[in-house]
C-alpha cells in the first residue's frame, strides 16, 4: 500500500501539469523557482499563477480605498500590471530553464480557492506551493494560503519549505 502512494517516485512523469502561484514575494519567488526546476526534472509543463483579491476585499478591510481616493478601476489597473509583472518573473525563468509555461492571472476573495480552482480550470495535476513553514500562533494570526489551499485541493499538492534567509 505505501508502495501505491509514491507510486509517483517510481514515474514523476504523472505530474503534466504544475500549477505554481506567486504573490510577487521573495519567497514565494523562491519557491517558484524549485517549481520550474522540479518541472524540468521532470518534463512537465507550468502554470504560472497570481490571485488578486477584487476591490471590494480591499474597501472594508482597512479603509485603503477611502484613505487614498483609489478608484476600482484603479485598483483593477495596478493589480493587473502587479500580476503580470509576478508572472513574468516565472515565465522568464521557465525560459531559461527550457521549461514550456503560461501565465494566468484571477481575482478571488479567497486567496486559496482561486489557486484552487485555476489549478481545476487549467487541468493542473500537481499544485507546487511554497510555505514559511510557520506554526502555532503565527500561522493562526497570520494565516496560511498553504495550508488552506491542502485543505481545499483535490489535486496533489506539493509544499516547498521557503528558507527566509536564501
Amino acid at each position: 500500500m505505501l508502495k501505491s502512494l509514491f507510486s509517483f517516485l517510481d514515474d514523476p512523469r504523472m505530474f503534466k501539469k504544475i500549477l505554481i502561484p506567486t504573490d510577487g514575494s521573495k519567497l514565494s519567488a523562491q519557491a517558484a523557482n524549485k517549481g520550474v526546476c522540479f518541472a524540468r526534472t521532470i518534463g512537465a509543463e507550468i502554470v504560472a499563477l497570481h490571485v488578486t483579491q477584487p476591490f471590494a476585499a480591499t474597501v472594508g478591510f482597512d479603509g485603503m480605498a477611502a484613505a487614498y481616493a483609489i478608484t476600482d478601476e484603479d485598483y483593477d489597473r495596478t493589480a493587473a500590471e502587479q500580476a503580470q509583472k509576478y508572472l513574468q518573473q516565472v515565465l522568464d525563468r521557465a525560459a531559461t530553464a527550457g521549461v514550456k509555461a503560461s501565465g494566468k492571472a484571477v481575482s478571488n476573495f479567497n486567496v486559496a480557492d482561486g489557486i484552487v480552482h485555476a489549478a481545476k480550470e487549467e487541468d493542473c495535476d500537481l499544485i507546487f506551493i511554497g510555505s514559511h513553514g510557520r506554526s502555532g500562533l503565527s500561522r493562526l494570526l497570520l494565516g496560511s494560503v498553504t495550508v488552506k489551499v491542502l485543505g481545499l485541493a483535490k489535486v496533489a499538492t506539493l509544499v516547498y519549505r521557503v528558507k527566509e534567509n536564501d
